[in-house]
């Protein structure tokens, strides 16, 4: 009974310790793979089967980490490690038995979030020509687009400023994957729905 009660008590725990977790860094932090709707119908439907990480042929499906808290073994996407390739196929989504991952046929169809620049450390904003995430996206001169224009206060150097369309960006994090800042942080990430909800503006 005494064993009983421990293990009761030390589940308890640990699940207050994942609330926890979960409260200070939030689900909305995680980059899902393409195919789901909102974080919270994404976690009302994943069962943490691991289907999807082994259907990726990238191998850029993991297993979310502890400091996820609730959300520890979910499938996540660490974009700077390994971004989505937006298979055509979508492996991934044809793999998911519940219905998490669901209704993607073409890259135009998927949404994890959408990039954002920070102008603060974007060396294009500082007068270096880079253009790297605008080469790299898959939806080049679509979801993001070079704006060349006259430095302000300066007649004379341009920037080359890579500016999103938060309508065509997809989330996929291949930018952020290739961006060359990395210092003190990469200049350009993958914000969810939950998080622009709450107050975070994409590039202008």
């Amino acid at each position: 009974m005494k064993v009983s009660s421990a293990i009761a008590g030390a589940s308890a725990a640990l699940v207050a310790f994942q609330a926890a977790l979960y409260a200070s860094h939030g689900e909305a932090d995680l980059l899902r793979p393409p195919g789901a709707h909102g974080e919270k119908d994404f976690a009302s439907r994943c069962v943490k089967c691991g289907k999807c990480m082994e259907a990726c042929p990238y191998i850029a499906i993991k297993p979310a980490r502890l400091d996820a808290g609730a959300a520890v073994g979910t499938p996540m996407i660490d974009a700077r490690a390994q971004a989505c390739r937006l298979c055509e196929d979508f492996p991934c989504v044809e793999a998911c038995p519940t219905n998490a991952l669901r209704d993607i046929e073409t890259r135009s169809d998927v949404k994890m979030g959408i990039a954002v620049i920070d102008e603060d450390l974007c060396i294009a904003f500082q007068g270096m020509r880079c253009e790297v995430c605008y080469r790299t996206c898959p939806l080049i001169d679509e979801a993001i687009v070079i704006d060349y224009r006259l430095r302000e206060g300066d007649a004379i150097h341009s920037v080359f400023a890579p500016v999103i369309d938060e309508d065509k960006c997809v989330g996929c994090g291949l930018c952020v994957e290739r961006c060359v800042v990395s210092e003190p942080r990469v200049a350009i990430r993958i914000a969810s729905d939950e998080e622009r909800a709450g107050g975070i503006e994409p590039s202008a």
